[in-house]
C-alpha cells in the first residue's frame, strides 16, 4: 500500500531520478513533471498529496506554479516542498508566503528529503491542526496557553502578550520555518502595521528573557525563524 502520492517537478533528469528512486523505495507512489506547465496540469489531474517543486524551471517557474496551485480551490491544500539553489533566499521567502510548506536547499541529502516528506505528510494527515490548549513541554521549558504562562525549570518568566504568542506559535510546530510576515499574521492578524524589524526586536528580547532556552528559537538566515526540533 502506498504511503502517499507525490509529484516531483524538476527540469533536471538526474534530480528527478534521484528523488523518484528514493521516494519509490520508501513506498511512495511517484509521478514526475519536467516543467511548470506540466506540473500544474498533473497537480489537477493526479491530485498528489505532496509536491516537491524546484524553483528554477523553464517557462513557468516554481514560484508561479506555487502561486497558481495555492489560488486554485482544487489544489490549494496540496503540501508543497520547494527545492532551491543557494542564493535564492528571496525566492524562498516569497514561496513560503505564497503558501509553500517547507524548502530544501540544493545540494541536498536524500535522507533529509525523506525526513521532510514524512514530516510534511504527517502534518497534513493531522489536518494542519495545532493544539492551542495543551501545555507544551520541551525539556526544561513549559508553555501553558491557558494561563499564558511560561516556566523554565519550574520558575515563571515574565513575557509580554506578544512575546508569549510568538513563542507559542513557533513551539507548536517545531522545525518549521516561518517568515517574519507569517509570524506577524499569526500573532496580530493580516494587515497589522508592523515592520520586519519589529519581529527581530521581539525575538531578541524573548531570547534574552529565556536565558539558555533562548537557543530553541533559531534564526534561518534570509528567511525567518523556527523553533528547534528536539
Amino acid at each position: 500500500m502506498s504511503k502517499g502520492n507525490i509529484l516531483i517537478v524538476d527540469d533536471e533528469e538526474d534530480i528527478l531520478e534521484l528523488i523518484r528512486y528514493n521516494l519509490t523505495k520508501e513506498g511512495y507512489k511517484v509521478v514526475c513533471a519536467p516543467s511548470g506547465e506540466v506540473a500544474i496540469q498533473m497537480a489537477r489531474t493526479e491530485s498528489p498529496d505532496l509536491i516537491v517543486l524546484d524553483l528554477m524551471l523553464p517557462g513557468i517557474d516554481g514560484l508561479d506554479v506555487c502561486r497558481v496551485l495555492k489560488n486554485d480551490p482544487k489544489t490549494k491544500q496540496i503540501t508543497v516542498i520547494m527545492l532551491s539553489a543557494k542564493g535564492e533566499e528571496a525566492d524562498v521567502v516569497t514561496g513560503l508566503e505564497l503558501g509553500a510548506d517547507d524548502y530544501i536547499t540544493k545540494p541536498f541529502s536524500p535522507r533529509v528529503l525523506l525526513a521532510r516528506v514524512k514530516t510534511a505528510l504527517r502534518r497534513q494527515k493531522a489536518g494542519n491542526r495545532v493544539d492551542t490548549e495543551t501545555t507544551l513541554k520541551i525539556e526544561s521549558l513549559a508553555i501553558d496557553p491557558k494561563r499564558y504562562e511560561v516556566t523554565i525549570l519550574g520558575d515563571a518568566i515574565e513575557l509580554t502578550h506578544t512575546e508569549f504568542k510568538l513563542l507559542h506559535f513557533l513551539a507548536q510546530q517545531p522545525g518549521w520555518v516561518f517568515t517574519r510576515d507569517q509570524i506577524v499574521d499569526a500573532i496580530h492578524g493580516h494587515d497589522y502595521p508592523v515592520t520586519d524589524r519589529s519581529v527581530d526586536v521581539q525575538v531578541v528580547g524573548l531570547r534574552k528573557k529565556m536565558g539558555d532556552c533562548g537557543k530553541y528559537i533559531e534564526t534561518v538566515r534570509g528567511v525567518g525563524y523556527r523553533f528547534k526540533q528536539i
